[in-house]
């Protein structure tokens, strides 16, 4: 095919349709049928548009940059091979964030590391007990706390501690599939919540810069 603007081109007429192209495509809906047909551009739509999501879960879960960019980079991949499955009985997002969830794990079970500890007991100590709505939302974490601090509480968290409150504080998953994610009980689950929650109110007491924060932790 010679280029717009050589000399064949004044010679020869293009026949109908040479030129045509697709439609721009529009929203996530359409992008997602287009993905399925394995139209390269609609899945470049889909990754600017949720990489920045899939990096900061990612991010959440390892406490690592590296890793993290990585573990992106591997979830789109997955992504890639795996779009023709998605069924829309969920958002695509929550789709999206369990299939990188699922590979973070196995990331991290490769390492060999340990997803939740296991001193953490049935009967926990009366002093660290949770209460009654162990497992609900923590409102003096999901308050007016500063965002930016709490992202780095999070991160200073121990991985079980972070991991669990990753999984249900931000991602929204129940104690129970928590508990099968981890491979651990949903007493299990519900004690590191419980646990993450009190090391990050102490680690954003801590916070010296930001007083009102104290206030809003307290």
């Amino acid at each position: 095919m010679h280029l717009e603007g050589s000399p064949s081109m004044t010679q020869t007429k293009p026949s109908p349709g040479l030129f045509k192209r697709n439609p721009p495509i529009v929203g996530e809906a359409e992008a997602i049928e287009s993905a399925k047909n394995g139209d390269a551009e609609a899945f470049s739509k889909l990754y600017a548009l949720h990489k920045r999501r899939v990096y900061t879960l990612c991010l959440r879960m390892l406490g690592n940059v590296s890793e993290a960019e990585d573990m992106t980079q591997e979830a789109f991949l997955h992504l890639f091979r795996k779009i023709g499955s998605f069924r829309g009985e969920s958002a695509f997002s929550t789709w999206l964030h369990r299939l990188t969830v699922n590979l973070v794990l196995m990331h991290l079970r490769k390492k060999g590391l340990q997803l939740v500890s296991l001193e953490e007991t049935i009967n926990p100590s009366e002093e660290d007990a949770p209460k009654r709505d162990f497992g609900s939302r923590d409102p003096q974490l999901s308050g007016s706390v500063d965002r930016v601090a709490l992202e780095r509480a999070v991160g200073s968290l121990p991985p079980g501690y972070r991991m669990v409150f990753v999984l249900h504080d931000v991602e929204g998953f129940e104690h129970n599939e928590i508990a099968t994610m981890l491979e651990c009980s949903t007493g299990n689950s519900k004690s590191q919540l419980h646990k993450a929650r009190l090391k990050l109110r102490e680690l954003l007491r801590q916070t010296e810069h930001l007083p009102e924060l104290k206030e809003a932790v307290q």
